[in-house]
C-alpha cells in the first residue's frame, strides 16, 4: 500500500491589504501545523499558497494610490510573504496569480468547462456611471441595502446583514470611481459557471463527507445545496485580470473568484517546475488517488472552497475534489471584527517586533476559532504566555537544564537515563503522545497543544517532586536519575513543540544536539517512547549553556497597547 501524500492549502490572501491576527490564526498557523505534523511522520507533503491579485477592490485601492495595478500587488505579495516568515508559516510555495503561468492555467480550466457545457452566457443587468463612464459591477459601486437598509452595503455583500448583494437592486447607488449618482442600469452579456448543471454529481459526491467533516461545515453547505445550485457569473467588464480566451468576449475579464482558487494548481505546477521535479502537478499530486487534499479556510470562503471550486475540479476531469475543507471561524478583536478602514485591529508586524513569534504563535494557536469565533484580548495574551508558557515551560527548562550544567558538567552516564521509557512516567507519557497524534489526526489543533502542555505540568510536577536539589546533598544517585529523567521529559516536549512553536521547539532541542538525530525526532513525536534508551544510550553532556527560552511579557506594555485600543475604538 502506498503512503499517502498530503497537499495543503491555505487561503490566497488578497493582495490589498495588512494581513491581522484573525488570517494568521484562521487559516496560515492551523494549516503550518497540519504539514509539519505530516512532515514529523514522513509524509511527503506540499504547502502551497499565494497572493490573490485581481479584483474589484484592488483596483479601487491602487487607483487611489496612482499605481499600476501590478505594482501595487507586488508590493502587497511580499509584504505578505515576509510577515508569513516571521511567523515561521513556511510554504512550499508561494506564488501570484497575476502573473502568466497562472493566466495559462486558468484559461485552459476555462474552456474546458465551455467545452463540457457548463459555461454560458446570460444577460443581466449591470449598473453603469453616465460620468465617468464605467461599468459598475461588485465594489464599484455602494448603496443602500435592499434588504436591511444598511446605507454603506457594496455591490457584492452587505457587510450588516452579510447577503449577496444584486448591484442593480442597491438603493441610492454611489460610483466609487467618481462618486457621480448619475448611475443607469443597462443590459450587459457575461459568462457563467452554470453549477445548476452539476447539481447531482455535486450532490453524489458531497453526501459522503457527512461524517468527516466539521459540523460548521458540511450542515452549511447541505442547506445551501440540497435543492438546487445557483449558476453565477465568472466575466466582469474590467481593465484588470485574465482574459476571457474567446475571441467573441474581447474586453471581458475572468473575475476573481473564478481564477482565485486555480492558483492553488497552477502554483503547484510552478513549484514543480522550480524544483525540477520529475513529478506532473495533476498525475502525481492533484489527480493522484493516494493524495489527501486539505483547504485550510476561513467561514467566508466556505462556499468557494465546498462547492464552486469541486465542481470546478470535477467537471473538468483536472482534479479530485478536497478531502476536507476545515474551515475556521472568526477570530474577532474584543469581541467585534477586524477592521483596517475603522482603524479597529492590531498590526501583526508591530506586534512581532515586540513579543516574537513564538508567544504570539502560542496564544493565536488557543485562539483558533475551530467551532466558534474567539476574541484577541491584550491582557489573556499576558496571562497565557506568562502563566502557562513561561511558567510551566520555560521555567521548567531552566531550571532543569541549569541544575544538570552546573552539578555534572562532565554530563550523566546512561544509566541515570534507563529505565525511564518502561516507568509510569513514561508508559503515561507515551499514552499522551499517542493521543497528540490522533488530535492532530484529526486537526484539532487546540487540544493537541493543550496535550502538550498537559506533558509539561507532569514534567514539572515530577521534578517538584523529587526535589533533586534536596536529594542532591543526601542521595547523589537519586538527584542525577531525576535530572536525567527530567531531561527525558524536556526532551518530548521539545519535540511534541515542532509543529506549535518551531523556533521554541528548535531552542530545547539544540540542548540535545550531541546525542540527537532527525530519526530519533520522528520515531519519538510518532510514540515511541522506546527510542529515548537509544537516544541516551551513552548518557549525555550538556554541552549547550541553558538560556531563558521564553520572556515574560511586562504590565506596562499591555497597558499601553489596550489604551491604545481603546482610542481607536472612541
Amino acid at each position: 500500500m502506498k503512503k499517502k501524500k498530503y497537499l495543503i492549502t491555505s487561503a490566497l490572501p488578497y493582495a490589498n491589504g495588512p494581513l491581522h491576527f484573525g488570517h494568521l490564526a484562521g487559516a496560515y498557523i492551523p494549516a503550518d501545523i497540519i504539514v509539519r505534523h505530516k512532515r514529523l511522520h514522513d509524509h511527503e507533503t506540499l504547502f502551497i499558497c499565494g497572493s490573490d491579485e485581481h479584483g474589484v477592490a484592488i483596483m479601487l485601492n491602487a487607483n487611489k494610490q496612482k499605481k499600476p495595478y501590478k505594482e501595487y500587488v507586488d508590493a502587497w505579495h511580499l509584504e505578505h510573504l515576509e510577515l508569513m516568515n516571521k511567523y515561521e508559516i513556511e510554504f512550499s510555495y508561494f506564488g501570484q496569480t497575476s502573473t502568466e503561468y497562472h493566466a495559462e492555467e486558468t484559461k485552459r480550466w476555462f474552456l474546458e468547462l465551455y467545452e463540457k457545457g457548463l459555461v454560458g452566457t446570460k444577460d443581466n443587468q449591470q449598473l453603469f456611471c453616465n460620468d465617468c463612464k464605467n461599468h459598475l459591477p461588485d465594489r464599484f459601486v455602494t448603496g443602500t441595502c435592499y434588504q436591511c437598509g444598511y446605507t454603506e452595503a457594496r455591490g457584492d455583500e452587505c457587510p450588516n446583514c452579510g447577503i449577496w448583494v444584486e448591484p442593480a437592486k442597491l438603493k441610492n447607488p454611489v460610483c466609487q470611481i467618481c462618486k457621480s449618482t448619475n448611475i443607469e442600469e443597462v443590459t450587459v452579456t457575461q459568462y457563467y459557471l452554470l453549477l445548476s448543471k452539476y447539481h447531482q454529481e455535486f450532490r453524489k459526491w458531497f453526501e459522503t463527507k457527512e461524517s468527516s467533516w466539521r459540523k460548521t461545515v458540511w450542515p452549511y453547505v447541505d442547506s445551501l445545496t440540497k435543492e438546487e445550485l445557483v449558476d453565477r457569473a465568472i466575466s466582469r467588464d474590467l481593465d484588470w485580470g485574465i482574459d476571457v480566451p474567446l475571441a467573441e468576449a474581447c474586453g471581458k475579464k475572468l473575475y476573481v473568484w473564478f481564477d482565485a482558487p486555480i492558483g492553488y494548481v497552477s502554483n503547484t505546477k510552478k513549484y514543480l517546475e522550480e524544483i525540477k521535479s520529475n513529478e506532473h502537478y495533476l498525475l502525481d499530486w492533484w489527480k493522484n488517488k493516494d493524495t489527501e487534499i486539505l483547504h485550510f479556510i476561513g467561514k467566508d470562503n466556505i462556499i468557494f472552497h465546498t462547492i464552486i471550486f469541486p465542481i470546478m475540479g470535477m467537471a473538468t476531469g483536472f482534479i479530485n475534489p478536497p478531502t476536507d475543507v476545515p474551515a475556521n471561524q472568526y477570530v474577532n478583536l474584543l469581541g467585534k471584527q477586524f477592521s483596517k478602514s475603522s482603524g479597529w485591529y492590531v498590526d501583526a508586524k508591530d506586534a512581532l517586533d515586540k513579543f516574537g513569534s513564538t508567544a504570539l504563535r502560542y496564544y493565536l494557536i488557543s485562539l483558533i476559532p475551530e467551532t466558534s469565533d474567539s476574541s484577541f484580548v491584550w491582557e489573556n495574551f499576558k496571562l497565557k504566555v506568562n502563566g502557562e508558557l513561561a511558567n510551566n515551560i520555560g521555567n521548567l527548562v531552566n531550571r532543569a537544564m541549569k541544575f544538570y550544567k552546573k552539578n555534572w558538567p562532565e554530563g550523566l552516564s546512561a544509566k541515570y537515563f534507563s529505565g525511564f521509557s518502561s516507568s509510569d512516567y513514561g508508559k503515561k507519557l507515551q499514552e499522551k503522545l499517542k493521543e497528540h497524534n490522533t488530535f492532530l489526526d484529526e486537526i484539532q489543533i487546540r487540544k493537541g497543544l493543550d496535550l502538550v502542555m498537559s506533558i509539561g505540568h507532569d514534567a514539572n510536577n515530577y521534578f517538584s517532586e523529587k526535589q533533586p536539589w534536596a536529594s542532591v546533598k543526601t542521595d547523589m544517585d537519586e538527584a542525577q536519575r531525576t535530572i536525567a529523567w527530567s531531561a527525558q521529559y524536556i526532551l518530548t516536549l521539545g519535540v511534541l513543540f515542532s509543529p506549535y512553536l518551531p523556533l521554541l521547539s528548535k531552542n530545547i532541542l539544540d540542548l540535545f544536539h550531541s546525542v540527537l538525530d532527525e530519526t530519533d525526532i520522528k520515531k519519538l513525536y510518532g510514540g515511541d517512547i522506546k527510542i529515548l534508551d537509544d537516544i541516551f544510550k551513552n548518557g549525555m553532556k550538556l554541552d549547550k549553556d541553558p538560556v531563558a527560552l521564553v520572556p515574560k511579557i511586562d504590565d506596562e506594555v499591555i497597558k499601553n497597547l489596550e489604551a491604545q485600543l481603546l482610542e481607536k475604538s472612541v
